[in-house]
This record gives structure tokens, C-alpha cells and sequence, in this order.
């Protein structure tokens, strides 16, 4: 996915390149998740407490989608068991037909929530003029055709290069071979004078990143406290982090200047 043709190798002057994870990063994932499942509760007719259905929600999400990510549900089959533990909390059950119907009627109300956030934009204008050059790409766990979607829908096609999902490529985040594969794609178009990735999981994004040789960004937009274990890991590794992405371009060019 590129906006531009790219200079070939031998003619290219390096550039940086700046890579970000999609969801909760520049996608507002997490508040659309909210929005779907209080409008598919009303669709449904359950009644009960919306922030609590909503936190639930989201446990679901983590917990099933991590047994996905590991190989022990299948994408479909993550989407059925978050459905029917859903359900059976306002006394419905779901067979697997079921289930993925319910989840389908779901999914729907979560894509018409898609959105950036708001500091998406600016911050993109900002680093490419602090970084004449840079180049963009995305690194996601995740299936690239449903990844894909968003992106376009999100109108990130036309600025981002390259998009890495775990999907397509067999291996996830932390692995430090995914983001070898993302490197690898950029220099395949030219070379790369310096790169960083920027993600909202200090773990799976930023540690991993940083212990792959790029420079680890931790996007910490919710101002939360990490465990001892994860603050020495960050700090060993180097990551840096930002409380919203207006904060890279400065970071990132005094890095790199």
C-alpha cells in the first residue's frame, strides 16, 4: 500500500521510517468497540448496565483474541466465543451459526464507529515536516484483508506505505522477526536511515520493537502505570514514551537530527 511511486535503491537518499500499530494507536478502537456493543445491546433488547457490559466486552475481546493470536481459536472462532459468552450473560444462548450471525450484526455497528484519533493527522503533517523523507507503515496483529478495511476506511491508505499483519506473515508481535519483515519491506523500495515503532502496548509494541533494533515508542494515552517487571523491560530496552503522538515529531527529530 503506497501514495507514491519510491526511488529504487541505488538512487534514493535514506530515509527515516516510522511505524505505528493500528489499533488503539491511530485508530480509536477502543472507543468504537464501546459504541458497537452498547448499540447492538439495544438491538438486542438486553437490558443492564452499559459500563459494565462495556468493560465486560472488552475482557472478552482480550481474553479470546490473545487465544487466537496463539493459535488456539481460529479468527471465526474467536468472534463465536466472544458472542456466546456475551449473550449468555443476558440469558442467551448461541450455537457457532449463531454466534457468528450475532457477532456479524455486531461488527457492523462497530465499523460505522471507526475513527482516528484525533491527533492522527497532525501529528503525520508534523513528522514529515520535521523528517523530510519519512516514510510511514503500519505493523499489526492481525488478518491484513480485515486490517485493510479499516485502513481504507480510515483514509491511511494514501500515507502509508507498507502494512505488516501478522495474519499474512505468520508471526506476531513481540516476535522480533515481524518487525524484520517490515524492514525488509521498506529497504526492498529504499534504503532506511533510522526506524521507530509506536504502540500502545509497552510489551508487544514497544519492548518488542526496541528489542528488534528500532527505536521502541510506548504511546501511553491513558496515563497508566506499567508493572515492575514491564518498567525495567522498557527500561532496558530503551523505549520512550509519549502520553499522544503529537509528542514524535519533536522526540523523534531530536533523535535523529
Amino acid at each position: 500500500m503506497t501514495s507514491a511511486p519510491t526511488a529504487g535503491p541505488a538512487d534514493a537518499t535514506p530515509a527515516p521510517v516510522v511505524l505505528f500499530d493500528l489499533d488503539d494507536t491511530l485508530m480509536a478502537h477502543r472507543e468504537a468497540v464501546a459504541a458497537g456493543i452498547v448499540l447492538h445491546m439495544h438491538a438486542r433488547e438486553y437490558r443492564g448496565d452499559e459500563t459494565e457490559a462495556m468493560r465486560r466486552w472488552h475482557e472478552l475481546e482480550e481474553e479470546h483474541y490473545v487465544a487466537y493470536l496463539a493459535g488456539a481459536l481460529t479468527f471465526e472462532g474467536q468472534r463465536r466465543a466472544r458472542a456466546a459468552a456475551f449473550a449468555r450473560l443476558f440469558g442467551e444462548e448461541l450455537d457457532d451459526p449463531a454466534a457468528s450471525r450475532w457477532f456479524a450484526e455486531y461488527f457492523e455497528r462497530y465499523r460505522e464507529s471507526w475513527a482516528l484519533h484525533d491527533d492522527v493527522a497532525p501529528a503525520l503533517d508534523a513528522l514529515a515536516a520535521r523528517l523530510p523523507g519519512v516514510r510511514f507503515g503500519i505493523i499489526t496483529n492481525g488478518e491484513l484483508e480485515y486490517q485493510s478495511a479499516k485502513i481504507a476506511r480510515l483514509a491511511l491508505g494514501g500515507r502509508v506505505e507498507h502494512v505488516i499483519a501478522s495474519g499474512a506473515v505468520g508471526v506476531t508481535k513481540p516476535d522480533s522477526a515481524i518487525f524484520r519483515v517490515a524492514l525488509d519491506r521498506f529497504r526492498a523500495t529504499a534504503p532506511v536511515s533510522a526506524a521507530a515503532y509506536v504502540g500502545d502496548r509497552l510489551r508487544t509494541d514497544a519492548v518488542g520493537a526496541a528489542d528488534a533494533g528500532l527505536v521502541g515508542v510506548w504511546l501511553n494515552r491513558r496515563g497508566v502505570s506499567p508493572s515492575a517487571e514491564d518498567a525495567a523491560a522498557a527500561r532496558a530496552a530503551g523505549v520512550l514514551e509519549v502520553r499522544g503522538l503529537g509528542e514524535l515529531a519533536a522526540l523523534l527529530g531530536a533523535r535523529w537530527s
